[in-house]
């Protein structure tokens, strides 16, 4: 996670909660004492927030950050989800074309090959927005009616679906277990869904605490998932079941 990457996420953060005390950036983010009070010299001499005795607080003029995907529950395995995030952009060859899902761990998979000669499709705006005012060559948005609440937009005809392809798709879900994928948003899952027959590899991003959670609806079958990268704190017995099923499990 790049530092830029980092003060981002400490900005969204501090949105939301206002004020963060030095160990608490420093659990959030998996870094050092010295890195989380430079991180905050940083951004109170570039005016993002003020430095207050062992944290900062937010200043009321603070403009959202591009880290909008992120809430405050997501954040406790961010760390985690970084690692899955750089595992997963290890698979994009140069050249292929990768569709990306909604959620913040799909949105640090965008943040890492955000530059690279990849073509992302995407429906979730945070994540298109992103790339195009990063300048990444080669962002293909979904069209059709923008849903607010989950940020995504939502295609009418099934039809649409056929007209993108990519040689990966990155998802993410509520839980995963021995029976495959779980969602909880059945208007983001069923969009989604449309895209399963027009891609080359599945891969999904959980982090450790989803593996054996099972949540909402199902997305998809163990069967139809090609790749699971998770932390190594996942539930090791749900890891073997996936595992027998011809589940490639990636552990960071």
């Amino acid at each position: 996670m790049t530092e830029a990457h980092r003060h981002n996420a400490i900005l969204e953060l501090l949105n939301q909660k206002r004020h963060l005390s030095v160990s608490s950036i420093m659990q959030a983010f998996d870094i050092s004492p010295a890195t989380a009070r430079r991180d905050i010299n940083k951004l109170n001499d570039s005016g993002k927030l003020r430095k207050v005795r062992n944290g900062a607080e937010a200043l009321m003029q603070v403009r959202k950050a591009h880290w909008s995907p992120l809430d405050s529950n997501e954040s406790v395995n961010h760390s985690e989800k970084v690692r899955i995030a750089q595992a997963a952009a290890a698979l994009i060859k140069p050249g292929e074309s990768a569709v990306i899902n909604c959620g913040s761990t799909a949105f640090v998979l965008g943040q890492e090959i955000c530059g690279q000669d990849v073509q992302v499709i995407t429906n979730y705006f945070p994540l298109a927005n992103y790339l195009i005012e990063n300048d990444h060559d080669g962002v293909v948005i979904i069209g059709g009616q923008y849903n607010k609440s989950q940020s995504i937009t939502l295609a009418p005809q099934d039809e649409i679906s056929s007209l993108y392809a990519g040689h990966w798709m990155f998802t993410s879900g509520k839980g995963v277990t021995a029976d495959g994928l779980y969602k909880m948003d059945m208007l983001t899952a069923m969009a989604e869904q449309k895209m399963l027959n027009h891609v080359g590899r599945l891969v999904v991003l959980a982090d450790s605490s989803k593996v054996g959670q099972r949540a909402g609806m199902l997305f998809c079958a163990a069967s139809k998932i090609d790749i699971l990268i998770t932390g190594k704190d996942a539930d090791q017995d749900v890891i073997e079941q996936l595992k027998a099923k011809d589940v490639q499990v990636i552990l960071v």
